[in-house]
Parts: C-alpha cells; sequence; structure tokens
C-alpha cells in the first residue's frame, strides 16, 4: 500500500491531476467547506489573541485546492481592524492598543505533500514534504488520513488472526502469519469484533501514530482532520478497504495504477493524540460553522431571480456536504492545544 500510494510511481505522487482527477471529496464538492473552515480559523484567531504569524497548514495537501480556496476567501473579506489583546473586534481600537491587523495579513500558508509543489501555485503558499514544527493556528487534515498505509488481519477456519497478503500484480489476496503481539494489543481494544472465520480488521496503529505526530507539531491553536471512519462500537465486519480511480470505486490493487484507501478507526486516532478533542459528524460540524442547507424562500424568485438562482445553487451544493448519506457522514476530530476552542 504504501509503495503503490507513494513510491516513485506510486498513485499520489505521479501525474499532474492529483486525487481530484479520480474521486471527489468535500474540498472538491465546493468552496462552502472553506468558507465553513474559515470560520473555525476565525475562532482560533481569537482564542490565540491574534498571532502574527497565524500558521494554516494541510497536511495531505493534495495539489493545494483547500489552501487555495481559503486564501481566496479571506482576500474577499474586508479588513476587520480590531483591537489589541483582551479588545473587541466591534470596537474601535484605543490609541494606546496594538492593533490588530487583518487576518489575511497575518496568515501563513503551508502546504504539506509528498508530490511536487503544483505548477501555478500561489508563491504565498509554502509546500514541503513534512509538517513544520511550532505550528501556531491551525493544523488540518482533509481525507489524509484514510491514505497511510496499513496492513490487514483476518479471523481464520481455526480462530486465529492472521495477516492478509495481496499479489501487487493482480490484487489477488491469501492469509499470511499470525498478528504480532503489538497488533494483537491493538486489535483486542480497538477492533473488538472478529468472532467468525472470514471477519476482517484494519490495523490502525499507523494512523494513530501519523495523528499523533502531526497534533505534537502544534505549540498552540487546533489540529483538525475531517475523514471517513467509523468508532468502536461500529466496526465493519469486512473492512472499509477499496481503490479508486477515474472516479468510479474499483477492486485495490496495489500497482500504483490506483487509489488504495481504507476508512479510519477515528475514536482510536482521537485517543492516541494525548490532547482534549471533540468528534463530531461533518453534518453537525458544518452546520454549526453556518452550512445548513436550506432552500431560499419561495418568493425571492418573483423579486430578486437571479439571487434566487445564487441562493438555491448554494443550498444544493449544502446539501452534498451534510448530507449524512454521503459527505455529511465524514467525522470531523477536532483537538485542542493550549486554547479552547469547539465546533458547537
Amino acid at each position: 500500500m504504501a509503495q503503490a500510494l507513494y513510491g516513485p510511481e506510486g498513485f499520489f505522487l505521479a501525474g499532474d491531476a492529483g486525487p481530484a482527477g479520480h474521486f471527489r471529496t468535500s474540498v472538491h464538492a465546493s468552496p462552502l467547506f472553506g468558507a465553513a473552515v474559515l470560520r473555525l480559523i476565525r475562532r482560533i484567531d481569537d482564542a490565540l489573541g491574534h498571532p502574527d504569524p497565524f500558521d494554516v497548514v494541510d497536511v495531505g495537501a493534495g495539489r493545494g485546492e483547500l489552501l487555495t480556496t481559503l486564501r481566496s476567501l479571506l482576500g474577499a473579506e474586508p479588513d476587520q481592524p480590531g483591537a489589541g489583546p483582551g479588545g473587541s473586534r466591534t470596537t474601535p481600537a484605543r490609541p494606546t492598543q496594538r492593533r490588530v491587523h487583518s487576518l489575511r495579513k497575518r496568515v501563513r500558508w503551508v502546504g504539506v505533500e509528498l508530490a511536487g509543489r503544483p505548477a501555478g501555485l500561489a508563491s504565498a503558499i509554502g509546500w514541503r514534504r513534512e509538517v513544520p514544527d511550532g505550528v501556531l493556528g491551525l493544523l488540518l487534515a482533509t481525507e489524509w488520513l484514510d491514505n497511510v498505509p496499513l496492513d490487514l488481519a483476518e479471523l481464520d477456519d481455526a480462530g486465529r488472526v492472521r495477516r492478509v497478503v495481496v499479489d501487487t500484480a493482480s490484487g489477488v489476496e491469501s492469509l499470511a502469519g499470525l498478528v504480532d503481539a503489538a497488533e494483537a494489543f491493538w486489535l483486542a481494544r480497538w477492533w473488538p469484533g472478529l468472532h467468525a472465520a472470514g471477519d476482517r480488521a484494519e490495523i490502525g496503529w499507523t494512523r494513530d501514530l501519523a495523528w499523533a505526530d502531526a497534533v505534537s507539531s502544534v505549540q498552540r491553536g487546533c489540529a483538525l482532520a475531517v475523514d471517513y471512519g467509523h468508532l468502536r462500537t461500529e466496526r465493519p465486519r469486512w473492512g472499509t478497504l477499496t481503490g479508486f480511480r477515474g472516479g468510479r470505486q474499483i477492486q485495490p490493487v496495489p500497482d500504483g495504477s490506483c487509489d488504495i484507501t481504507a476508512h479510519v478507526a477515528i475514536d482510536s486516532a482521537a485517543a492516541g493524540a494525548g490532547s482534549a478533542y471533540e468528534i463530531r459528524s461533518q453534518r453537525d460540524a458544518l452546520r454549526a460553522l453556518g452550512v445548513d442547507g436550506r432552500r431560499p424562500p419561495l418568493g425571492l424568485a418573483s423579486t430578486d431571480p437571479a439571487a434566487y438562482l445564487r441562493a438555491l445553487g448554494a443550498a444544493g451544493a449544502a446539501a452534498e456536504l451534510i448530507d449524512p448519506a454521503g459527505l455529511g457522514g465524514h467525522w470531523w476530530l477536532l483537538h485542542s492545544i493550549g486554547v479552547s476552542v469547539s465546533l458547537a
């Protein structure tokens, strides 16, 4: 899985289209997603006292789509002068107070991705292969953890938990040796539902470690993961491993030709990061951040038809983002480090 996704000819490193050419995420679906993240950024900025710079670090940045959207949305907003530390944004700053520059002038944008810097990406957006240390602001990862490589396990006819191995050319699977002690410990704690022959588990400790490492880079602020996932009480009996290519779900053959993904054990990742956290469905999180999907009043169609059509289009995009059977079923995992910030 690691070689197929991140090797020299891996799926995420080869080609110019990037993930957007093969599957649709919330980032690609609508700028309403970016607008909601921007509202969260403002909450974090307020909680931190408006630092300069304010870091926005996107891990698994693809081709920089989310950072580009956020930067565009922020650039379209008027300056908000605000007051110095302890002051209010709605009252003029006193002459003796330090004037707070607008957020757009303080944000330091950083994309983290193994693929090279995308052509045409704004020069204001930094690009690197590793998560920077000392993040002051927001570290976010949208549909990154589901592509962190992991191993599969399956219960055999004798009740033993064995590794699943795969032929890299054909995708044909077979059972190999027993899982090791560390893997067995993780499974006992986080995936206890192996009962009948053929039951499968996706051993998520690699995701836990990757997320804990990313969260540890935040000095103060928040870390947000948005991803497909499940909780301990609802693990899927036969796992979730699958492939995507060209917008279609396919057999996950690890030859570099397709995306290989598995849902995230979101509660395990949360517990392993070692900081206060909040878990919500994307539907609930986006609603709390102002995305509700309500249709505009029909009367607007007669008084301002153009505005009605714009509002109707936005409502449709919002409905896709909060649909519990689709993107709205994603999980939002928010960690607060040195501040108190909530999605509520």
